[in-house]
């Protein structure tokens, strides 16, 4: 629409032409349109190679598998279909504003396109960049809600942190004692526990917690982790009051309780058992990193494991903690395979879904961006072919490069300006909703939507600027010799 309606006057002396000796009004439409078409079928079939080119790639980044189903009748159908709509649409508006010409004022040197082209052009523009712009704020925003959540304290280290599901009689039967210290004599593993729950998941909630000072129309849910007594060292809390579990003391088989404040020492009731408060440990993030830290109950209990895990010491590889590990368990689970999990890996997969949101809005921003800058580009260069004489004449009369630049550029950076300025609270609008679905989120600050818009903008400038710095160079002899 925009290159059409740019050539207008271009094609102005043809319509009249084909007008003066007999051409309907119709046939000049139909013209038209089989043009629009041609160019969308062309299109599609440049759009299919590309497809077939980077569907891997996009596969890859969308965790998808994807394929193109060449001999199914229902895909070239709509493939059809949707070429048809797409010549349609954008021939529609060409069609009858060509056809609309009068051939007179065309055969007489008097026509030009008026506003009936200029701001239809103006206005398909400034939607082009509002969704360009629109998607780069985007595209930072998801980013920085993945760093957000990504920056957040664990309240544990899971760096060399290991994970072992126990799945197997062996390991369920294995003494705690002799299977910790055969691990612990290999020099590659420095701490080992069994928890009911791994680190990045909280399989067991319960209620039924009473405490003095609790309000009574209150019944909290709390997480409820059964381990041993390694596994503040294994795990690497941070105990923000009170004391880790002890082996110095027979009744530390009770409890530790965050988010209730001086309750050290103190006593708790849980299902009509009392547990003695040992400590409190900082906020653990063992479920999803965007949402709020739920109290959690922790006491000993060997019996209830369902997880092992161990700590490979900073100076040993985790290749070679892996391979003494091994040793142990295949002495003592001997008809299972060594199958373990690295906790910071299962923790980063819980950013996975915004990480492909992240990288499709960014590919789909830069896509947006390259078509608009194709058409600026091709405005730009009309513009400039359009108005060679008027720059000539200019230059003759003392016009820098600076000033043809200016005159050629500052209509496309209004538009830029237009753009940011319905992009910005539609972007903003959306992402908040978007930012709503997360509990622990991070904000939208104001720098985000002035980079977007400046470098938008920059990159326009760098579009146009080709078209204006070529026009500006040109001799004004060889534009103003017919004069």
């Amino acid at each position: 629409m925009n290159l059409a309606t740019a050539r207008s006057e271009k094609r102005a002396k043809e319509v009249g032409i084909r007008k003066s000796v007999g051409s309907l009004r119709k046939q000049l439409a139909t013209q038209f349109f089989s043009e629009s078409l041609l160019m969308a079928v062309l299109s599609s079939v440049f759009a299919l190679v590309l497809v077939a080119l980077f569907l891997n790639q996009f596969n890859a980044i969308a965790d998808k598998a994807i394929v193109i189903p060449w001999s199914n009748p229902v895909f070239s159908l709509s493939i059809g279909f949707f070429v048809l709509l797409v010549g349609l649409i954008s021939g529609i508006y060409p069609a009858f504003y060509l056809s609309s010409f009068e051939p007179l004022k065309v055969l007489k040197g008097t026509f030009k396109a008026g506003k009936n082209s200029i701001l239809p052009r103006k206005v398909l523009v400034s939607t082009q960049f509002t969704t360009s712009i629109a998607l780069i704020i985007g595209t930072v925003i998801v980013y920085k809600q993945i760093q957000h959540a990504q920056d957040r304290p664990l309240g544990y280290d899971q760096e060399q942190l290991v994970s072992i599901s126990i799945n197997t009689p062996d390991l369920e039967n294995v003494n705690y004692n002799m299977i910790r210290k055969d691990l612990l004599s290999t020099g590659a593993v420095s701490e080992f526990c069994t928890v009911n729950s791994p680190m990045t998941s909280m399989f067991n909630t319960q209620v039924g917690f009473n405490w003095e000072g609790k309000p009574n129309d209150i019944d909290p849910l709390f997480g409820i982790i059964t381990t041993t007594h390694d596994y503040v060292k294994t795990a690497g809390l941070i105990i923000k009051d009170g004391r880790d579990f002890s082996r110095n003391f027979s009744t530390d088989s009770s409890a530790k309780l965050i988010n209730v404040p001086d309750i050290v020492g103190k006593y708790i009731n849980w299902n009509g058992t009392e547990f003695k408060v040992l400590g409190i440990v900082q906020d653990l993030v063992m479920n999803s990193p965007y949402e709020k830290v739920q109290p959690s109950f922790y006491h000993i209990n060997y019996y209830e494991a369902n997880q092992m895990l161990l700590r490979i010491p900073s100076n040993v590889s985790v290749k070679q903690g892996l391979e003494k590990a091994k040793v142990i368990f295949a002495k003592h689970d001997p008809g299972s395979p060594f199958s373990y999990e690295f906790v910071d890996e299962v923790y980063g997969n819980k950013f996975k879904s915004e990480q492909q949101i992240g990288k499709l809005s960014m590919l789909f921003a830069a896509l947006a961006i390259f078509i608009s800058c194709l058409d600026i580009f091709g405005l730009a260069s009309f513009m400039a072919e359009q108005r060679t004489k008027e720059i000539g004449v200019r230059k003759v009369l003392g016009a820098s490069i600076i000033n043809v630049w200016r005159l050629l550029s500052l209509d496309f950076l209004g538009l830029v300006a237009i753009a940011f300025f319905v992009a910005t609270p539609v972007a903003y609008y959306f992402l908040n909703e978007w930012l709503g679905n997360y509990l622990y989120r991070t904000n939208q600050p104001w720098w985000v939507f002035v980079i977007a818009g400046l470098g938008t903008m920059l990159i326009v400038l760098a579009t146009v600027s080709f078209q204006s710095i070529k026009a500006a160079l040109q001799n004004p002899v060889e534009s103003l010799r017919s004069e």
